[in-house]
């Protein structure tokens, strides 16, 4: 009887050890995307999951979508640098001008395929990026599939189609791109577009097909026009970051959990579901009607000229900050290419 006490009292004892050691870690994690988007559903939460389960349930991620935490998109930088939360997945390109190196992705005709620019970008991020995010601890950077337009009303089918015409674009440099082609460029986050669509404020909106959906903007738009070849007119990077104090207060071994879901692998796990949404989305549009245009050959070319000076303004802000923005310029092109090829 008195062994058989002494045995329980030992078990509860070693149970109230290892508790204490176990320490449990509940982090909150925001985003502005509703939950039946391809982010959430098809990245956030996996992702989320795969640290659950790689922690032993030690780490448990609470997501909230679509702002559920207060603010808006454009400061959940801020709110991830200060603690606000612990980890937010945004673009940089919400504050323009903020973060100069990782825009050379956003160049016109810089990006290929989800997959392949996804690694590059991350990559990129490895070797040029540490100081422009420090504030942070970056867990990865990615993009989405190359843009197309979904327009309402008036398809694109030339250049000179886009006069006059008002487009959404996300970033400083993707405004300017469609400055410079001809469209009048409006800025907006993503989740204001379909009610600007609806108004008439745009006449339609640069986006991969992949956040349409969510969105119901293919149900509020009637084509789109694609850019032919290896590289896209525009994509945006995204960034899944960390608090850095969040980060550092971790115990050794569950930052390794933290850290082995991140980095390159992560990246073109994050570029392969963002590609094979894509092409889910995509028929979307066409099974809604939509009218699929295609920009290629001698058109192509005359885009890619009108866009040239969009490149060219970028390169002399970079000289001018004492940034080598042409050996930035040839690595992205040169990492897009290596993960394109597979090498």
């Amino acid at each position: 009887m008195i062994r058989t006490a002494l045995a329980l009292i030992a078990t509860i004892l070693l149970a109230g050890v290892q508790d204490a050691t176990a320490q449990e870690v509940t982090l909150r994690l925001q985003h502005f995307l509703p939950a039946t988007s391809h982010t959430h559903a098809g990245f956030i939460a996996p992702w989320a999951k795969r640290v659950e389960e790689a922690s032993q349930g030690r780490i448990r991620i609470d997501i909230y979508p679509s702002m559920q935490l207060g603010g808006r998109a454009p400061q959940l930088y801020d709110q991830v640098r200060d603690g606000v939360v612990d980890i937010a997945w945004t673009l940089p390109g919400y504050t323009p001008g903020r973060f100069p190196k990782v825009e050379v992705f956003e160049l016109p005709f810089v990006a290929g395929t989800a997959t392949a620019t996804s690694q590059a970008v991350q990559a990129f991020a490895e070797k040029h990026l540490a100081e422009e995010f420090a504030a942070v601890h970056p867990i990865l950077f990615h993009v989405h599939a190359a843009g197309a337009f979904h327009m309402r009303g008036k398809p694109i089918r030339t250049l000179g189609d886009l006069k006059g015409l008002k487009i959404r674009a996300p970033s400083r440099i993707s405004n300017r791109m469609l400055a410079a082609i001809g469209a009048s460029p409006v800025g907006m986050p993503v989740p204001q577009v379909p009610e600007a669509l609806s108004k008439g404020v745009i006449d339609g909106a640069l986006l991969p097909y992949e956040v349409t959906t969510a969105l119901r903007i293919h149900e509020l738009t009637d084509s789109n026009t694609e850019i032919a070849g290896p590289r896209g007119i525009y994509t945006a990077v995204f960034l899944l970051a960390m608090n850095k104090q969040r980060y550092d207060s971790l115990p050794a071994d569950l930052k390794a959990v933290i850290d082995a879901n991140s980095g390159l692998a992560t990246a073109q796990w994050a570029g392969e579901a963002w590609d094979k949404a894509e092409e889910v989305a995509r028929q979307t549009s066409i099974d809604a009607g939509h009218t699929i245009q295609s920009i290629d050959g001698p058109e192509l070319l005359r885009w890619q000229q009108a866009a040239q000076p969009v490149i060219d303004e970028w390169l002399a802000e970079m000289a001018g900050k004492n940034i080598p923005g042409d050996q930035l310029l040839d690595d992205a092109r040169s990492l897009v290419s290596r993960y394109t090829d597979g090498k």
